[in-house]
């Protein structure tokens, strides 16, 4: 009997139809293979069921179950030979199994073991949302709830693949039938049952992820450099009068308008102490000296740190715990004083600051109290992103850490709203998880871990374009984290409202044009002033064979070119910084265009190429103003002006596994790379990143 009992190897996709009675298995199992072009297997009970009680009047016993659940398997594995990819199986040895215990209180050991060992590669649980129909063998209809809740715990304790199906017949169909064209891709990919749930749970979009698939196996296309964006080729100059005459036409004009200033915030701060961490790991306390271990591992920035750690803000509170905990601590030798003192910076037991988000870390000190980088963008958003007496901020945070941030804001929001006179308001949100990208081999397939999982990524920074998205306010600042200082706090207010005066002169003239193009009675006159601001003020040079257009044509060529969101950032000399800068680019259609270019983009291979990189003069600081809304004051749909093909491969590896991922277009790179945009010298005060913990002991992050 038990040789009866096994399942037909096979490659066909099985769906099993699974739930208590009367709640629609059928009806869907037949709707499902017809759309699909394929066999439904009938539930054999209802047959069996059906004959003994015509022939005898007797209801269902303990007896029934076996013969049920062989006839059943025997109909499937028959059924799979004339299967098109998929089958559907109105009833499997599940159902059986829990019709057995809910009635009979008992479950044969072959059942029990034939329902735990038969696989499926998804079944749909049937809610019990659906009328009641009484029928010879069906059981009371209050019983329902508990029988469904039987049903599916069933599933959880056998680990056993499933999606419930709710709501009308319809909406069950459509949903069961978008589940099931996504599974069959998922398996195409060479993905799994569980796989696809994983994909499936996260809300990823299966067509994404084969694209993703696809670019991992062949590459992304590196960018084409034209030259560097320079003073006057590509970048404004911005001089001091300037400066003050932009900032003062944003304050007469801002009244009208909401303002936000949005701070992506997500990430640990696991790279700040990454030289520090390294020490921890590798100094061998007892056997060499700080000093050896320095110039054992050339670690200089160790060095620096010991020497000057005394200026961080929150060093006396480290000592104190480290005095407090270590015995005859004051009589330590300097080494290990240190040592300790970087152990506990760094130890989970204690301040743990490399697992903490940047933001709620001490990075500026005030006579005997210390600020935070969270504070500090409170301070920044009382200083120029205010309206109405109103000031906005977004902040991009990790859930598991959206607590720590509000607990610092509820303490110094109010001194800042008192000082200020000006109200605060402060809300969060995470980066979506179907942004998040999947790892791929060496080979091109599904990367696994140890437990046989896919292993899934954040999609980096650019996924941030969707709460970007979100967001309500006209004009938006954008600034990172940790780019914040102690001083000249006028400076870098005048400089992101000359930036923001700056977008809001040029909206407007845009602005102007587009409603002139929505009259008819446009001239060819107004067309050439147009077309010159577009070269002048926006760096964009037409398609070449623009003068032959109709005045239709050209009418809506431009209003395509015109009605973008738009961008102003500021660029500092580049003094050595890591990551991105200005340059003009060129398409595959031959349109060149300014865009920010992050060296990864880059054909390292290709000389001539690096040689433009080399001679870029301006840095991406991530300081910039946005405009979100139209000539219309509606909100634009900032998704359709991503570049996709503009993302980056990464190399990692997790338990000496390598592997590769894909990262999305960054938010200031391929996100924004169909934006209309304007570069903007300012001063490099105006950008002091924190990226490693020595940074910290920069003049522009210390009392003066």
């Amino acid at each position: 009997m038990e040789e009866n009992l096994k399942q037909q190897p096979t490659e066909v996709i099985k769906i099993a139809l699974y739930g208590p009675e009367r709640t629609g298995k059928t009806t869907l199992s037949e709707q499902l293979a017809q759309s699909f072009q394929t066999i439904s297997v009938p539930e054999f009970a209802r047959t069996y069921l059906q004959k003994k009680w015509d022939s005898s009047n007797e209801a269902a016993s303990i007896s029934d179950m076996m013969p049920i659940v062989l006839g059943q398997v025997e109909a499937e594995n028959n059924a799979l030979s004339n299967a098109n990819t998929v089958v559907f199986c109105d009833s499997c040895a599940m159902v059986t199994k829990v019709f057995s215990e809910l009635n009979f209180s008992q479950c044969d050991p072959m059942l029990e073991k034939a329902a735990k060992k038969h696989k499926y590669d998804l079944f749909f649980l049937m809610d019990i949302d659906v009328a009641w129909e009484q029928d010879d063998m069906t059981s009371d209809a209050l019983k329902r709830k508990a029988d469904f809740e039987k049903f599916e715990m069933a599933l959880m304790d056998y680990k056993k693949p499933y999606i419930k199906l709710s709501g009308t017949s319809d909406k069950r169909f459509a949903k069961a039938t978008r589940i099931i064209t996504d599974l069959i891709k998922a398996k195409n990919l060479g993905l799994n049952s569980i796989d696809f749930l994983e994909i499936y749970n996260r809300k990823v979009n299966l067509d994404v992820v084969g694209e993703q698939f696809e670019i991992l196996k062949n590459g992304i296309p590196k960018i084409n450099l034209d030259r560097p964006a320079v003073l006057n080729d590509g970048i404004v100059a911005l001089s001091p009068d300037e400066a003050t005459y932009y900032a003062n036409f944003f304050d007469e004009k801002k009244k009208d308008i909401k303002l936000e200033k949005f701070v992506p915030a997500s990430g640990a701060a696991s790279r700040m102490f990454k030289f520090l961490s390294e020490f921890i790991m590798d100094f061998k306390q007892g056997q060499e000296s700080i000093n050896a271990y320095i110039n054992r591992t050339n670690n200089k920035d160790l060095a620096v740190f010991l020497f000057a750690k005394e200026k961080l803000p929150f060093y006396k509170t480290i000592v104190e715990a480290v005095q407090s905990s270590v015995h005859n601590y004051d009589s330590l030798e300097k080494d290990s004083k240190d040592y300790f003192f970087i152990k506990y910076m760094l130890s989970s037991e204690h301040f743990d600051y490399a697992n903490k988000p940047k933001g709620v870390l001490p990075f500026h000190q005030y006579g005997n109290y210390s600020a935070t980088a969270i504070e500090e963008h409170l301070n920044e958003c009382v200083a120029y992103a205010v309206s109405k007496e109103n000031s906005h901020l977004h902040f991009t945070v990790s859930e598991e850490h959206q607590s720590s941030f509000e607990k610092i804001v509820n303490e110094v929001k109010p001194k800042i709203e008192k000082a200020s006179s000006v109200a605060i308001d402060v809300k969060y949100s995470y980066q979506n998880k179907s942004t998040d990208v999947i790892a791929v081999d060496l080979e091109g397939g599904p990367f696994r871990d140890e437990n046989d999982q896919i292993i899934f990524r954040p999609g980096g920074h650019g996924a941030l374009i969707e709460n970007l998205d979100q967001l309500t306010a006209d004009i938006v600042f954008i600034k990172n984290i940790d780019n914040v200082i102690q001083n000249h706090i006028q400076v870098i207010a005048l400089y992101k409202k000359a930036l923001a005066g700056m977008l809001m002169s040029c909206q407007n003239t845009i602005f102007t044009f587009l409603r002139l193009l929505d009259e008819d009675t446009i001239s060819r006159e107004t067309i050439d002033e147009i077309v010159l601001f577009l070269n002048e003020k926006l760096a964009i040079t037409l398609i070449d064979d623009f003068s032959k257009y109709t005045k239709e044509s050209k009418v809506e060529y431009l209003q395509n070119i015109l009605n973008r969101p738009i961008r102003v950032c500021g660029m500092v000399k580049n003094e050595g910084e890591p990551g991105g800068g200005p340059f003009w680019v060129t398409d595959k259609k031959g349109n060149t265009f300014l865009q920010i270019i992050e060296a990864s983009q880059v054909d390292v291979k290709d000389v001539k190429q690096m040689q433009i990189m080399a001679n870029a003069t301006h840095f991406n600081p991530v300081d910039l103003v946005c405009g979100l809304k139209d000539y219309r004051h509606q909100k634009f749909d900032l998704s359709k002006y991503v570049d996709k093909n503009t993302g980056f491969v990464v190399e990692k590896n997790k338990n000496g596994k390598p592997y590769k991922a894909f990262e999305l277009p960054g938010l200031w790179n391929g996100a924004m790379a169909k934006w209309l945009t304007i570069f903007v010298e300012v001063p490099l005060i105006t950008f002091n990143p924190v990226k490693t913990m020595n940074d910290l002991l920069k003049p522009a992050h210390q009392a003066q």
